[in-house]
């Protein structure tokens, strides 16, 4: 089966069974500033999950584009991507565990075709320390429907991967595990959950492919084992709690969160765990044994990191992200770069990386027109990343030859500042330090490059904290100002200004916008002044529900239209007189009137925050 041909099948046949199909969101989160990427279907969904009302009903179904940055150095196996689709449909307070876990079986078996003897389940043994009860009634469920394809479904407690791995699978089909594999939070285990973070525990689904079993990853097998056996193909969230002063209290309504990989349950469905074997990667990878006249079962390491960081790159590049030293721009930029380390070491020639990109977006385009539509600048963007990053090369050659002169042994940080700053890979310069007779101390250069990944995984997940993500009642304020203050921009430099990011927190609103020049000084005052005579109106904020096409006529401003749906949220900043000062497309929290705004509006500084995007930093000032 093809990637197309699942997702197709999936938003059916959830759509048959009462569900609003939706479109993907953004890979960056909107109105969350925990997290640079979107990496999993449920975060632009949290406002409902916790009782909001969303404008297409209490049942949902999407495929999810996301990307996940701490992936990028387990790239190269047969199952992890960066980038990646989640198959997701969602209860907001609707069916439960009896209904999704029927379901998710139906379209596995019935409609995708997989071998009932090839599914094995997970399920949460409880946790004690936080009264969380073991969840029984999935077991139950579980054994009814195995029983139902004449499979009995034995069930035996695992708790820990280390336990499981000495007791072994026993004949079982359902295991329960704890709250580190069975439980799911952004945040992690209940332990970790912030107060306000919501969670639940989980059942997962794993496909068995006939696959030896590796006593390297343990004494024995079992579902959550990674010798390569067992594949997880989708997850079901019973999301019903939150942490509150330390305690897990029940949600007002009962969710469903279910997430599946859309490339792992289509390798299963074609009994194959190598996901790089899909469809979609077919012609690039056709195209990269054209030009490097090797094959990819022989080098399947680098083929699959060129793929994936192509790939990768092409989203995040098509939704307006550039190389950089910061934030998503650093994530970019580490994925090309890798992907032309390894394109080099399997031979493809310098300054054709860009090539790669037209198979890449065909595959993609009937899916993800968007990309189709910037193919061009794309190639552009990779292509000058490319030429910079061979001359940093040069640089680092010249770097290594000083080194290498001076001693006779090479420290750690020497190897691996010409990793970090140059980009050499760690075999690149052990090979250059064995010609020389060079030795390099491994564990020191080990030690470097677990700071450096974590420093990295710290920049992907957690660089934005606070923000809106506390919907404090300062922050909700400087969101209202924020749509203001976009406003008075259009109003006094030009249509041509849109949203290009946003970071608010209780203290400060960080707006980068859509312009390619700096903005003068006399022209933030005029802003200054538009946002500070609707806040002295007392205007109201109206919210109105209406088809998105409708408001594209109307003129309401908004970024990014393809992630919204059909029914959209338009909020009206509106005086008395019916001046209306603002009026665009939003999910996120807002105040009732202008009049409960507390100070001045103050543009504190005007600056560049990459090429052709401007950032403002400002601030309520206090009234005296």
């Amino acid at each position: 089966m093809t990637i197309a041909e699942v997702r197709k099948k999936y938003r059916d046949f959830f759509s048959q069974r009462g569900h609003i199909i939706i479109p993907s969101s953004s890979i960056f989160p909107e109105n969350d500033p925990t997290t640079l990427f979107t990496g999993s279907g449920m975060q632009p969904l949290i406002p409902y999950l916790l009782g909001k009302k969303h404008p297409e009903g209490k049942m949902l179904v999407n495929s999810q584009r996301c990307f996940r940055a701490e992936d990028i150095d387990e790239v190269g196996d047969n199952r992890h991507t960066t980038f990646f689709e989640m198959l997701g449909n969602w209860s907001l307070g609707e069916y439960f565990k009896e209904d999704q876990l029927r379901w998710f079986f139906s379209f596995l078996v019935d409609e995708i075709g997989l071998d009932p003897k090839r599914l094995y389940v997970t399920v949460f043994s409880g946790d004690s320390a936080n009264t969380i009860e073991k969840i029984l009634e999935s077991i139950a469920l579980w054994q009814k429907l195995f029983l139902e394809k004449n499979i009995k479904a034995l069930h035996k407690e695992m708790e820990t991967e280390e336990k499981a791995s000495q007791l072994g699978m026993r004949g079982g089909r359902i295991f329960s595990y704890g709250a580190k594999k069975n439980w799911w939070s952004r945040s992690g285990t209940p332990e970790h959950m912030p107060e306000g973070e919501l969670g639940g525990p989980d059942s997962e689904v794993f496909y068995e492919f006939d696959v030896e079993h590796n006593e390297k990853f343990g004494k024995y097998c079992h579902p959550n084992c990674d010798c390569g056996r067992f594949m997880e193909i989708g997850n079901s969230v019973f999301m019903e709690f939150t942490k509150r002063n330390g305690v897990f209290e029940k949600l007002a309504q009962r969710n469903v969160d279910f997430g599946g990989g859309l490339e792992r349950i289509t390798s299963a469905s074609n009994n194959d765990p190598d996901i790089f074997r899909l469809d979609v990667f077919q012609e690039i990878l056709l195209l990269m044994e054209e030009k490097t006249k090797k094959k990819y079962n022989e080098y399947k390491r680098p083929f699959r990191i060129v793929a994936d960081h192509i790939r990768g790159s092409i989203m995040m590049i098509a939704e307006g992200v550039i190389p950089s030293n910061t934030e998503r721009g650093y994530i970019l930029r580490r994925l090309l770069r890798r992907a032309i380390r390894f394109a080099d070491t399997v031979g493809i020639p310098g300054g054709q990386l860009k090539q790669l990109v037209s198979p890449l977006v065909r595959s993609y385009q009937e899916e993800h027109f968007f990309i189709f539509q910037k193919k061009e600048y794309i190639e552009k963007v990779i292509d000058d990343e490319e030429e910079k990053f061979r001359k940093t090369l040069q640089k680092g050659l010249k770097e290594f030859e000083k080194i290498s002169t001076q001693k006779k042994e090479m420290t750690g940080r020497d190897a691996f500042v010409l990793f970090s700053t140059y980009g050499f890979p760690k075999e690149m310069t052990v090979e250059l330090a064995q010609e020389k007779g060079i030795r390099i101390d491994e564990k020191e250069y080990k030690k470097e490059f677990e700071e450096h990944r974590n420093l990295s995984r710290t920049a992907s997940s957690g660089v934005f904290k606070g923000g809106l993500a506390d919907q404090s009642e300062k922050t909700t304020q400087l969101h209202t100002i924020t749509h203001l203050l976009l406003a008075g921009l259009r109003l006094h430099l030009g249509a041509h200004i849109h949203q290009a990011g946003s970071n608010i927190t209780a203290e400060r609103t960080r707006f980068d916008f859509t312009h390619p020049e700096k903005v003068e000084k006399d022209v933030l005052e005029k802003v200054e002044k538009y946002v500070n005579d609707a806040i002295s109106q007392g205007c109201s904020v109206c919210i109105e529900e209406m088809n998105k096409e409708e408001a594209k006529e109307k003129g309401v401003e908004g970024s990014f239209w393809e992630k919204y749906p059909d029914r959209v949220h338009v909020y009206s900043v509106v005086d008395t007189q019916g001046k209306i000062y603002s009026r665009e497309l939003c999910g996120g929290p807002h105040i009732e009137n202008t009049s409960k705004i507390q100070g001045t509006f103050h543009i504190i500084k005007e600056q560049s925050s990459s090429a052709g995007v401007r950032r403002i930093k400002a601030i309520l000032k206090e009234n005296i």
